[in-house]
């Protein structure tokens, strides 16, 4: 597998592990010393962040993000770069069901470890957000 390829598995897996709520994942494609910052907040280190996937099944009743397209730059056991992403985020108010969808640019940094990448650090940029109602039910 590629540099590149490697890499966007680990945007793909950071993803699927938002969306699935799942821990284990995350502790794969995160080091120890990883910095998440974004709109309102900074967490530093891998438990800390951890606790983002808590967030999430608390604020959201379910999310999908998409990796969309990468520019990334490798320097040997180092690699930063931009990752382009949909974040869908669905909401339950009281006036109805709602999605809330962002247009994110990820600023990020990954470090080879062995033969995988985590990353180090990622900062979340959002473009634009939309809030609509979400038409239909959930199975």
């Amino acid at each position: 597998m590629s540099d590149l390829d490697a890499l966007r598995r680990t945007a793909e897996r950071y993803a699927q592990g938002a969306d699935r709520r799942d821990k284990a994942l995350w502790r794969q494609v995160l080091a120890d010393d990883v910095e998440i910052t974004g709109p309102g907040f900074d967490i530093s280190g891998l438990e800390a962040n951890l606790g983002s996937i808590d967030h999430l099944a608390q604020a959201f009743t379910v999310t999908r993000h998409i990796v969309h397209d990468m520019d990334v730059r490798v320097d040997g056991d180092s690699a930063e770069g931009e990752t382009r992403s949909t974040a869908e985020h669905h909401l339950t108010t009281p006036e109805g069901d709602m999605l809330l969808v962002w247009a994110i640019r990820y600023q990020d940094q990954w470090r080879r470890t062995g033969d995988s990448w985590k990353f180090t650090s990622r900062a979340l940029i959002v473009d634009w957000e939309e809030l609509r109602p979400l038409k239909g039910t959930i199975a």
